[in-house]
């Protein structure tokens, strides 16, 4: 194989924070991945009756993507779950929490740029958040957690009650969806 070839070809591990539809048979997955960032995929024919990976290209699923980088964005070629998490995906409260932690993630991070602290942070999360009685401090904890990260909060200036939502919304100049969908997160 040409050093031309294996450079084309690459693979990385990643949680799938956003999906779209497109053509007939392909969709578009926003990815969060350890060593990328946050990147979008092409996935060809998954939406295909007879696709084995199908299953494997929904939401909240962290898994090992094989690429092939094209012209315009990488193509998905195989892809192996690590983890689904099944427990988050059978509690609708947890699914809108979850919902919200992507969306946080696919506003705040910018495409191509690493951000390894941020993808453990998020799968961490996402675990504790699959087996959390309290649900909203989870996702409070993980809203502070991230905001440091990025840089956009101090955390020696942490205050408990601290409205979060409209600080990120304030960072994004428009409102977040899951907080309409999800009264509980206000």
């Amino acid at each position: 194989m040409t050093s031309e070839k294996k450079m084309r070809q690459f693979k990385t591990e990643g949680i799938i924070i956003k999906r779209r539809d497109i053509g007939e048979a392909d969709r578009l997955l926003t990815v969060f991945t350890k060593d990328q960032g946050k990147i979008t995929v092409r996935a060809s024919g998954v939406r295909r009756i007879t696709s084995r990976r199908a299953p494997h290209t929904e939401l909240l699923t962290h898994s090992m993507l094989n690429l092939h980088q094209g012209k315009v964005m990488p193509t998905l070629t195989d892809i192996q779950p690590i983890q689904g998490f099944q427990e988050i995906k059978s509690d609708l409260m947890k699914v809108g929490f979850a919902y919200h932690l992507c969306e946080l993630i696919d506003g705040l991070c910018p495409e191509y740029q690493e951000h390894a602290s941020v993808f453990h942070l998020f799968k961490n999360t996402l675990t504790r958040l699959s087996f959390a009685d309290n649900i909203a401090e989870v996702v409070h904890e993980f809203e502070i957690e991230l905001l440091t990260i990025l840089g956009f909060y101090r955390s020696e200036t942490y205050q408990p009650n601290m409205d979060t939502h409209s600080f990120i919304e304030q960072i994004l100049e428009r409102r977040l969806r899951s907080k309409r969908l999800f009264p509980r997160l206000s």
